[in-house]
């Protein structure tokens, strides 16, 4: 079975550097962590595609795949779990930087369609 996969996209404010810290926030948090060392998970970033498969500048986006034939209910956990993560992310960068952070959206993504 493919990949299940979810997908991270900030808004076109962000910076490169928020997509690099967006990343490193998600790999830290511990449910996240724990499923990526058990060989379950991976996360990484990828070049943005429009609708076509088309790259979209130089934006990118956050890939959070889960391994295996996982069921559609652990696929729903993990949506939601990222999402919290995200809202986690975005209060945080609220509190350490000035001005509002990009706007997220958390998607799952159907590869094969």
């Amino acid at each position: 079975m493919a990949d299940r996969v979810i997908r991270v996209r900030l808004d076109e404010t962000a910076t490169e550097s928020d997509v690099g810290a967006l990343r490193k926030w998600l790999e830290r948090e511990q449910r996240l962590d724990e499923k990526v060392r058990a060989g379950e998970l991976r996360i990484h970033e990828r070049r943005r595609t429009d609708e076509s498969g088309a790259p979209m500048g130089i934006a990118m986006e956050i890939i959070v795949a889960m391994i295996g034939g996982s069921a559609s209910v652990a696929l729903n956990q993990l949506l939601v779990q990222v999402a919290h993560a995200v809202e986690a992310w975005r209060e945080n960068r609220r509190e350490v930087e000035d001005g509002d952070p990009p706007e997220a959206s958390v998607d799952p993504v159907d590869l094969d369609g």
